[in-house]
């Protein structure tokens, strides 16, 4: 039977460190590996504005 692994499309850059001392190799990253999010600035005002939910009835 083969590894079901195989057929993932996604692959996670190599490792540095072992434990809770594990990072992401930078070296082995691209552009790709990233996570750009241009909007984050604006999301976190948007979010901070709006009225908490409250969990009571």
């Amino acid at each position: 039977m083969a590894d079901p692994l195989d057929k993932a499309t996604s692959k996670a850059p190599a490792t540095l460190g072992e434990g809770c001392l594990s990072r992401y190799d930078p070296d082995d990253m691209s552009p790709e590996d990233g996570t750009e999010f241009p909007g984050a600035a604006e999301l976190w005002e948007q979010l901070q504005q709006e009225p908490e939910k409250s969990n009571e009835p």
